[in-house]
């Protein structure tokens, strides 16, 4: 029998038993799901699926109401409130589907911002931000505001600001959703650049393009529970 050869890789992401109830309603039913090291797991499934609080719980903005979810090492269920926040903020970057920019902050503050919340000093925070607008292609617009941005150029500013503090793993929640078809695949090339170079993905979509382009392993999820997984061949 051969080995995994993924086996050896560390477990960044690990879900162990976990249900989430709202009232009556099980968001989630006893999921458990592990992530390693440079993985990229596409997260599918149809509205009310649970997806949405599977990806909140890995990011410690919701709790379970039993189980474990543990993130690079840390039991999240053992972080209080602002333990959490800063745990995310060191450790965890966020991708949103509608950008989730400050409006009254040019391209650049809303990047370097992500930074100076962990304590960085704001002249060593801007630097990293520059470089990163740079590497993504947009330093020429680093004073332009959210509003004066294309869509496209918006979303490279948020994973500019998602990597500003090198996390241990990249959520992506319909990262694609609000772009048109040629801003929604350079992200794409993005997202496949960033995995090829080790970053660890989680993405929830409703897009089989972006799971087939961007994902390694496809997890899809029906009433809470994680109903079939499997590995994916990246397409070009």
């Amino acid at each position: 029998m051969t080995s995994d050869p993924d086996s050896s890789r560390q477990v960044v992401v690990r879900l162990d038993d976990v249900h989430k109830e709202y009232g009556h309603v099980k968001a989630l039913d006893g999921v458990r799901l592990d992530i390693r090291a440079g993985e990229a797991v596409a997260v599918m499934g149809p509205s009310g699926c649970g997806k949405s609080t599977l990806l909140n719980m890995v990011a410690g903005l919701d709790r379970p109401t039993s189980g474990t979810v543990q993130v690079h090492g840390q039991d999240l269920g053992a972080l209080n409130e602002t333990g959490l926040a800063l745990f995310r903020r060191r450790h965890i970057g966020m991708i949103f589907q509608f950008f989730n920019l400050i409006d009254d902050l040019p391209a650049l503050d809303n990047v370097a911002l992500a930074a100076q919340l962990t304590g960085t000093s704001a002249r060593q925070a801007r630097r990293r931000a520059l470089e990163l607008l740079d590497e993504l292609g947009i330093a020429d617009r680093k004073d332009a505001y959210p509003a004066a941005l294309s869509g496209g150029e918006r979303q490279r500013v948020a994973v500019a600001r998602s990597l500003m503090n090198r996390p241990a793993l990249l959520l992506a929640d319909e990262p694609t959703g609000a772009l048109d078809s040629r801003s929604g695949e350079q992200v794409m090339d993005l997202l496949i650049d960033l995995n090829q170079i080790g970053q660890t993905l989680l993405i929830v979509t409703h897009d089989p393009h972006l799971a087939s382009r961007c994902a390694s392993r496809l997890i899809e999820v029906a009433d809470g529970r994680v109903s079939s997984e499997s590995q994916l061949e990246p397409t070009a």
